[in-house]
């Protein structure tokens, strides 16, 4: 138990002092002329220590751990820090096109790797049977918030959205805005409340991914009336067609795939992290294609883990790999 206390108060010292130092480390920054890879690996320093020390104080009062991780984001971002000392945030998170690439592209891996993570512990048999209530709940939850977008922006004054064809533009980006609501961070928070092995975990995310993919289709309506004052049929029905396509695939031949790429791996690769690996290249090949359709990559990512999950030979083992990585690095760096 003393140990245990210690560690406790190792870590959640671990973020003040982060935060204490920052000023500091961002000054010998400056004079040194840090080096674009320098400044990569403090920012990834900063976002690990200070969301994971944040989100460990969180969670004592029983909260979710992505609290934290947001709140850090919030206090090394231009909101607090940038307020407080502009300077030093500049020169940690710079304005430069190339280095906040470099942060995104581990921020928005890491985001597929958690919803791999969902789908890999997702019921596909509970699913289907509360798939009504599943559709019922998504349907609701984008065309209630966005109806009543849509009517706000109707009787908005002149000031804030300009009248005749371009108010309905914007109208249709308010009510889109307001009914997408951001899957990783529902999918973060079920699972962080272990409420994945429960049937309303399972209903939730379910609604959340079935939600963002309407949210896609929804966007491209928008975007084909905001750019040739109509909606793109053609757009919208190879969307609309590559979706199904690629949900009727997956759930048929697709599954046979992904079971004998597995099996074949494990049989074959002597290497224990090769299944790993597979999954992973899984995870970016269906993530792909679904950008390559005109949806969202996660949800190519979260079908692939819903395959990957049901394979017969996937042991827990691997299943611990994948969230250690995730949980640890990705989620702090995506969030903050």
């Amino acid at each position: 138990m003393p140990n245990r206390r210690r560690l406790l108060s190792v870590s959640l010292a671990l973020a003040p002092a982060a935060l204490l130092l920052m000023p500091a480390v961002a000054w010998a920054a400056e004079k040194s002329g840090m080096s674009s890879e320098g400044i990569f690996v403090l920012e990834i320093i900063l976002l690990l220590v200070v969301g994971r020390g944040i989100g460990e104080l969180l969670e004592r009062f029983g909260q979710p751990a992505v609290m934290g991780q947001l709140i850090g984001g919030i206090l090394l971002g231009p909101s607090l820090l940038g307020w407080l000392w502009p300077a030093a945030e500049r020169v940690v998170f710079t304005g430069d096109a190339a280095q906040k690439s470099m942060i995104n592209a581990i921020a928005q891996l890491g985001v597929l790797m958690l919803l791999l993570l969902t789908g890999m512990e997702t019921d596909l048999r509970l699913v289907r049977r509360v798939g009504r209530a599943c559709f019922s709940i998504s349907a609701t939850g984008v065309a209630v918030p966005f109806v009543l977008g849509f009517a706000a922006a109707q009787f908005m004054p002149d000031t804030l959205l300009a009248a005749g064809s371009e108010r309905v533009v914007a109208g249709l980006f308010l009510g889109t805005a307001l009914s997408i609501s951001s899957v990783k961070i529902v999918a973060m928070v079920v699972r962080e409340m272990n409420f994945m092995r429960r049937d309303l975990g399972q209903i939730i995310v379910s609604s959340a991914i079935i939600e963002d993919t309407i949210g896609w289709v929804i966007i491209a309506i928008t975007i084909g009336i905001a750019t040739h004052g109509r909606i793109e049929a053609g757009s919208l029905a190879f969307t609309l067609a590559g979706v199904a396509a690629f949900m009727g695939f997956s759930f048929t031949l697709g599954r046979r795939i992904v079971f004998d790429a597995i099996r074949w791996t494990n049989d074959t690769f002597r290497s224990e992290y090769a299944v790993v690996t597979v999954i992973l290249a899984i995870m970016g090949a269906m993530a792909l294609i679904t950008e390559l359709i005109g949806v969202h990559t996660v949800l190519g990512a979260f079908v692939a883990g819903i395959l990957v999950g049901e394979s017969p030979i996937l042991s827990r083992h691997i299943e611990g790999q994948l969230r250690g990585v995730i949980t640890a690095l990705f989620m702090p760096v995506f969030f903050g």
